[in-house]
C-alpha cells in the first residue's frame, strides 16, 4: 500500500508491527479473513515496514459535509489524486454495509453487498489522518496502481477505489473460501501431490507479476485465499513496488519467517527475493512447520538464516529436495528466480501449468477442509468477537454533517505534498 528508501539514505525506524491473525465477522456469520493491503496485513509473524510519523490532528469529517455541499480544502483532496477519485460513499440503497470483517492498521475491511448487482465485496478503508501521519502516502498510492495493472487467474482482483472527506476506499472481490494459511492449520501438512497444484497457480502468479517489474515482498499463506472452488488468488500488494530492469530495493519488509536473507540485511535485493519466499511456504506447507523460527528483530532473524543448513526430510522425494535446495540458496544470484527454470524443476515433470486446466477441475482436498467443524474456529486464530461487538459501520461512514478546518499542521502537510507533486509533474 510502494515507498522506497535505502538505509543509507533515510534511517527507519526500530519498530516493528505485529500481525494479529482475524477471521471474517459479519452479520451472517464468521468466515475466514482477506489480507488486503495494510488495513488487514496481520500475524503472529513480525512485519518490518514501519514510516516516520508525520505528527498531525485527527482530519475534518467527511460524507455528511459533502451532503452538505461544504468543499474539501483542494489540497487535501488533491494529494490522493489521481490514484483515489472522489466521490461520496454510496447510499444503503446501493451499498449495504453486512458488517465488520477485520481490524486493519489504518481502518476496518468491510463486507459489503453491492445491490445493484446483487454481489459481495470486500471494501478496505483507510482513515487519511493515519495514511499521512505514518508517512505511507506514496505507498497507498502505489499499491493501487500495481493492482490495477493486474489481470491474472491466480491473482486477487481490484474492483475499485475511491475517496471521500475522511477516508479512502479499496474494494477487491470477497472470497468465501478464505486463505491458505487457515487450511494448513486444520490440516497441519499436506502431501507432495497436493502442494504441487499449490506451487503451479503461485509460481505462475509470481512470474506474472515479475515480468511486469513488479516485487511482491510479502509472499505468505495468510496472503494467499482461495477461490470457491480451491485455487489460490494471492492478495496484499500493500508492500509491493515497481522495479526497472536490473533495479535494486533496499528496505526491510515482509514477514520475518518469509523474509530472503538479502532483504534481512537491507539489500540490496530484488525480484529473487519472491521466490525465497516461495520456498518457505513450500516447506511449510509440507512439513507443518517453518524451518527457521521468527526472532524478534531483522538483525537476529538475518544470522539464524545465514547459519542455518537448511537441510530437508528423508521423508521428500529426490524431485521436492531438489526444488527447494534452488528455492532456499542463500546467493540470490544462483537462486532459482523465474518461472521458465520454475517449471523445467522434475517436481512439475508431466505436469500442465496452463491456467485453464488448472482450474477445470475443483481441489477436492481443500472443498473437504471448508466443511470441517473446526474450520471458523481456526480462521479467527484466536481473536474474540468480543473485540469488534462496539464497532459501529453507520457511526464510522456518517461523521457529523460539517467538515471542520483543517489544522495549520495537517494542511501544510497536504500542501506541501502537493506543491511537490506538482514539481515532479
Amino acid at each position: 500500500m510502494g515507498s522506497e528508501s535505502s538505509k543509507s539514505r533515510k534511517r527507519e525506524l526500530p519498530a516493528v508491527q505485529r500481525r494479529l491473525s482475524h477471521g471474517f465477522l459479519s452479520s451472517v456469520g464468521v468466515s475466514v479473513a482477506h489480507r488486503l493491503g495494510h488495513s488487514a496485513m496481520f500475524s503472529q509473524s513480525l512485519r518490518l515496514d514501519v514510516q516516520p510519523p508525520v505528527s498531525s490532528p485527527p482530519l475534518p469529517p467527511e460524507e455528511g459535509g459533502e451532503a452538505s455541499g461544504v468543499l474539501a480544502p483542494p489540497a487535501f483532496i488533491s494529494v490522493f489524486l489521481p490514484e483515489f477519485p472522489q466521490r461520496r460513499f454510496p447510499a444503503p440503497e446501493h451499498f449495504q454495509v453486512l458488517g465488520f470483517i477485520a481490524k486493519g492498521s489504518f481502518g476496518p475491511i468491510l463486507k459489503i453487498m453491492d445491490v445493484c448487482k446483487d454481489k459481495i465485496y470486500a471494501v478496505k478503508v483507510l482513515t487519511k489522518s493515519e495514511i499521512l501521519k505514518h508517512g505511507v502516502l506514496e505507498q497507498s498510492k502505489e499499491e493501487v496502481i500495481i493492482q490495477r495493472q493486474l489481470k491474472h487467474p491466480f491473482i486477487h482482483n481490484l474492483q475499485d477505489c475511491w475517496q471521500t472527506h475522511r477516508h479512502l476506499f479499496i474494494m477487491f472481490d470477497y472470497c468465501y473460501a478464505g486463505d491458505l494459511h487457515t487450511y494448513w492449520a486444520l490440516k497441519s501438512r499436506f502431501e507432495e501431490d497436493e502442494v504441487r497444484l499449490f506451487a503451479a497457480e503461485l509460481g505462475s502468479a509470481l512470474g506474472f507479476l515479475h515480468d511486469l517489474g513488479i516485487i511482491h515482498r510479502d509472499i505468505k499463506m495468510e496472503n494467499i485465499l482461495l477461490s470457491d472452488q480451491g485455487h489460490l488468488r494471492l492478495c496484499d500488494f500493500g508492500l509491493s513496488r515497481r522495479l526497472q530492469r536490473g533495479g535494486r530495493a533496499f528496505t526491510i519488509c515482509g514477514t520475518i519467517q518469509y523474509m530472503a536473507p538479502e532483504v534481512l540485511r537491507a539489500g540490496p535485493y530484488n525480484h529473487a527475493a519472491d521466490w525465497w519466499s516461495l520456498g518457505i511456504l513450500l516447506f511449510s506447507l509440507v512439513t507443518g512447520d517453518f524451518p527457521v523460527a521468527a526472532e524478534p528483530d531483522h538483525s537476529s532473524m538475518w544470522r539464524k538464516v545465514r547459519d542455518f543448513p537448511y537441510a530437508f526430510p528423508r521423508t521428500f522425494t529426490s524431485a521436492l529436495t531438489q526444488l527447494l535446495t534452488e528455492l532456499l540458496c542463500k546467493n540470490p544470484v544462483a537462486r532459482l528466480r523465474n518461472l521458465d527454470c520454475f517449471k523445467m524443476q522434475a517436481f512439475f515433470r508431466g505436469f500442465s501449468f496452463d491456467s485453464y486446466i488448472l482450474q477445470k477441475t475443483p481441489v477436492q482436498f481443500i472443498l473437504e477442509l471448508r466443511s470441517h467443524p473446526d474450520w471458523e474456529a481456526k480462521s479467527m486464530r484466536g481473536i474474540s468477537l468480543d473485540q469488534f461487538e462496539h464497532f459501529d459501520c453507520d457511526q464510522f461512514l456518517n461523521s457529523p454533517s460539517s467538515p471542520t478546518e483543517l489544522s495549520p499542521t495537517l494542511a501544510q502537510v497536504c500542501l506541501s505534498l502537493t506543491a511537490e507533486q506538482t514539481c515532479k509533474a
